[in-house]
């Protein structure tokens, strides 16, 4: 299979790369400024708010799939414009497309989100990747939509954040929860979806509903560091008006897809 990996300079989009390249196929993988370091893949360097400048990208490829993975939470034309670019182009070339959306376009409630939940964001981020959904889904609706939620592993932002965190540079919050997943099931859920023809969105994420604060204390535990020192604070003090409470049911992926989306339990154990 010719791949396609719109943003393969990032985490989650180089780990779709190297999987892909150790499984036999031919990946070319796009990059704005940082390279892509995985061995084996084409690189391409691409603006994807170039909306030309994609639809020559595709044409001259012709990927058999392209995974969508690129997006800047404080960037709407990268986030939504861009996912545009590129359903458009994909559906023009008659590529098979996976386009990567989010937890982040949930308000937060009590009880967890279905695949089909209508988006509810509070913050512009969320409307962003709110917007992706909405003209993926016009353009091309046979394309697979992932929304997942934190992604963990070395070298994870989120990772960072809860170092940060133990060492008293950042603050975790005990009213934010999500569903981490390892960057490594979420890319072979990803890689999973592209031959099986899933249509529509598609919740892939941990089965274990965790605060952020306590993400940071698995953390601790898991590199053997006191978490006596962990700073933790709430949304409501910080005057944040961002998603809470958001826990993706994610038992549909589990019953359709191979892979184990394994908890951030077992994974920090």
């Amino acid at each position: 299979m010719r791949l396609l990996v719109v943003g393969a300079s990032g985490f989650l989009g180089a780990e779709v790369c190297r999987q892909a390249i150790a499984a036999g196929h031919r990946v070319v993988g796009t990059h704005r400024s940082a390279a892509v370091g995985v061995p084996g893949v084409e690189p391409r360097r691409l603006d994807i708010t170039d909306r030309a400048a994609v639809r020559t990208l595709l044409t001259g490829v012709r990927p058999d799939a392209v995974v969508s993975t690129a997006y800047r939470t404080d960037d709407w034309t990268i986030t939504a414009d861009g996912a545009a670019h590129v359903a458009c182009a994909a559906a023009e070339v008659g590529a098979r497309l996976v386009h990567l959306s989010s937890d982040a376009l949930h308000a937060g409630r009590p009880t967890p989100y279905l695949d089909e939940d209508v988006p509810t964001p509070v913050h512009a981020y969320g409307a962003a990747k709110a917007a992706a959904e909405t003209a993926v889904r016009a353009v091309d609706p046979g394309a697979a939509l992932v929304r997942t939620s934190l992604i963990v592993g070395e070298g994870s932002k989120q990772i960072q954040l809860c170092r940060d965190a133990l060492a008293g540079r950042a603050t975790l919050f005990t009213d934010e929860a999500r569903c981490p997943v390892d960057v490594t099931d979420l890319a072979a859920a990803v890689l999973e979806l592209v031959p099986s023809g899933y249509a529509g969105l598609l919740n892939v994420a941990g089965p274990d509903p965790v605060s952020r604060a306590e993400l940071g204390r698995l953390v601790a535990g898991h590199e053997g560091v006191d978490p006596a020192g962990l700073k933790t604070g709430t949304l409501a003090e910080a005057g944040l008006r961002r998603p809470a409470d958001v826990r993706l049911d994610s038992a549909r992926a589990a019953g359709l897809l191979r892979v184990r989306l394994r908890g951030v339990r077992e994974l920090f154990d």
